[in-house]
């Protein structure tokens, strides 16, 4: 007698790495701008990819770049740009095979009249998710951040000195930084960092991204407005990161969230 088919269990969903694209459109096409992106890119060049499973885009208005620093960031030499962020998650043991997918998708695009010409990439990257931390066990998952409706994101990145590790940031992030963050208003939902990955060399229209293998970029979501407290919150986390020793502030930048289908915040960014 045959024996019975044993089910195969599905992977678990485990986030993987992940896209950072940071663009500023030319002023004067922010709305045709905005529009391509939502009713076109953001799915037929992203979100319908093999092992990509959510995605999510942030804008930064004038008010909200006024908060950002250093000014002079390598990640945004312009502190007027960077208007728009899109992140997207990929499943984690599939990178190759998404990398291949996007560049494939992307060129289809680009011979098809179906990319926006008027807009500057600010910085576009792909980074390797390493750890996340969040402010209660039974909180959100990192996995689930971009599908979550949270009021806002802050992004922060530093460079480490050559004498420090990245468990020596998780350390410092875990047992210092997270425990004043976790108990203020100003703190956030779920932290998720990140290192610097190539970009393919084939990706088109795509600048390729300088940077060192010390570099890590952390992706804060909150459940507020990233403005609350921020002289005393993430207005001070560059400052506390290199008081740590462990390394240099990059950037510290706060986003919202965009108004999908909508022209909202096109006539706030600079």
């Amino acid at each position: 007698m045959p024996s019975e088919p044993r089910s195969i269990a599905p992977p678990p969903i485990e986030l993987g790495t992940l896209l950072f694209t940071a663009i500023e459109p030319h002023k004067g096409r922010e709305v045709e701008y905005n529009r391509w992106y939502e009713y076109d890119h953001f799915y037929a060049g992203c979100m319908v990819g093999a092992h990509q499973f959510a995605g999510r885009r942030f804008v930064a208005t004038r008010r909200l770049k006024a908060l950002r620093s250093p000014h002079d960031s390598p990640l945004c030499p312009d502190p007027s740009a960077a208007s728009y962020l899109s992140i997207y998650w990929v499943l984690k043991g599939f990178h190759d095979e998404w990398s291949r997918w996007a560049v494939r998708m992307v060129k289809q695009l680009h011979a098809a009249d179906r990319m926006f010409p008027d807009r500057d990439h600010t910085h576009t990257a792909l980074y390797e998710h390493r750890s996340s931390m969040r402010r209660n066990a039974h909180g959100t998952a990192i996995e689930l951040a971009l599908d979550r409706d949270f009021d806002g994101l802050v992004v922060t990145a530093g460079e480490l000195n050559a004498d420090a590790t990245l468990d020596d940031l998780d350390r410092w992030m875990d047992t210092t930084w997270s425990t004043r963050a976790f108990a203020s208003a100003w703190g956030p939902e779920v932290v998720g960092t990140s290192t610097l990955l190539p970009l393919p060399g084939d990706a088109p229209g795509v600048p390729g991204v300088a940077g060192s293998d010390r570099r890590f970029l952390q992706l804060h979501f909150l459940d507020h407005d990233p403005e609350v407290d921020w002289p005393d919150g993430y207005g001070r986390w560059g400052a506390d990161f290199e008081v740590s020793g462990l390394g240099t502030h990059i950037w510290t930048a706060p986003y919202i969230p965009t108004v999908m289908g909508t022209d909202t915040y096109t006539d706030e960014l600079w």
